[in-house]
């Protein structure tokens, strides 16, 4: 998912604000799922609920204001209840790495209570149920 850093993104350093990211690592969790045919939408809907349980991020080099950026997200490990997210920012004129992270979501219903993952994501992660 490409995306512009615009004013709004920064702080008061003329660079993007730290919390910032996880806006953009959020959306593009989201475009992740949409590229491969599932909706979070409709998965919410269905009963699943994914909330973060984990979060690790490395900065690397700030992004600033109207840089255009990809976030790269990729599905590292499956368990029964939870998956683990690997995403990268990186500035696309010149290919520098800016920000990494690894995320755990947890599958949970209304109740937030932690269910089964959904057979549409794990077929996704190339498994069946």
């Amino acid at each position: 998912m490409e995306l512009r850093i615009y004013y709004e993104d920064t702080d008061a350093g003329g660079v993007v604000y730290h919390a910032r990211y996880l806006g953009f690592f959020e959306r593009g969790r989201t475009e992740f799922f949409r590229a491969h045919g599932l909706s979070v939408r409709d998965l919410h809907d269905e009963g699943s609920i994914f909330p973060v349980v984990r979060m690790e991020i490395d900065f690397r080099s700030p992004a600033r204001l109207d840089d255009l950026v990809r976030v790269e997200t990729e599905l590292l490990e499956t368990g029964k209840t939870s998956f683990v997210m690997g995403q990268r920012l990186v500035r696309i004129a010149d290919g520098k790495l800016l920000v990494e992270g690894k995320v755990t979501l947890v599958c949970t219903g209304p109740e937030l209570k932690a269910k089964r993952l959904p057979a549409p994501l794990l077929a996704v992660a190339g498994k069946s149920e």
